[in-house]
């Protein structure tokens, strides 16, 4: 097999692996959204520890992406490659650091639970500022370096064909909808949780299925314009 087909099998697999594992991480979000999140928490603390290990297994996965796409696209642009890969490996850490703070969420619940009701403020305040910097991490952070990410390769995917154009066009559209999103997010005027921020992020996370199907089934196009470097070389 060569590296055009296996790499393009292994970002397949791991696109579709990081968006399953966040998925099914969602069962979590009306604990951990809930006003009393920290007793709520307290009470469902497996479930909570079940969906920071899901958080963790998307984090990898997305870090995943960038390495298995790099030996393709270093033929191709090797600053390009560089940068992508760095990219995702920053939004699989942002994602993983989210996981970590789950897990003190979830210590600072125990804490909460056999607290009595002074300390209880002074851990709900603390609780506040944790719940606060894991939205900040995932939903800002994590999610504009996975944009910086998927804006350098789509851009190489479109200019040498690696994938069909119409696809790398299509995750080109979607880009500027998603940093609509994570604008309005970082300025207090939309929550992640909300209906619009869905459907603004929504054509980006169908493309990125579309795209992770078609390179399990297709690979990446091993007749791929290369650069003009790589064509003297």
């Amino acid at each position: 097999m060569d590296t055009y087909r296996k790499s393009g099998i292994v970002t397949g697999i791991m696109s579709i692996t990081a968006t399953a594992a966040g998925v099914a991480s969602l069962f979590m979000k009306p604990i951990i959204d809930a006003p009393d999140f920290l007793a709520r928490i307290s009470a469902n603390e497996f479930k909570v520890l079940a969906g920071a290990l899901l958080v963790f297994i998307m984090g990898w996965a997305d870090a995943g992406i960038g390495i298995a796409m790099y030996p393709v696209l270093r033929r191709h642009n090797e600053g390009v490659a560089l940068g992508a890969a760095g990219f995702r490996i920053f939004d699989g850490v942002f994602v993983c650091l989210g996981a970590v703070l789950l897990l003190l969420l979830a210590t600072l619940s125990r804490e909460f639970a056999a607290a009595g009701p002074a300390a209880r403020i002074q851990l709900q305040s603390l609780g506040t500022l944790l719940h606060e910097g894991r939205g900040w991490v995932g939903d800002v952070a994590g999610l504009f370096a996975w944009c910086i990410g998927a804006f350098l390769y789509y851009g190489l995917f479109y200019r040498t064909r690696l994938v069909p154009r119409w696809l790398s066009a299509w995750g080109l559209a979607g880009l500027p909808l998603t940093v609509t999103a994570i604008v309005l997010v970082l300025f207090r005027q939309l929550s992640s949780a909300s209906t619009i921020h869905t459907l603004l992020n929504l054509p980006t996370a169908v493309q990125e299925m579309v795209l992770a199907v078609w390179l399990i089934v297709k690979g990446f196009n091993p007749s791929a314009s290369a650069s003009p470097q790589r064509k003297t070389a």
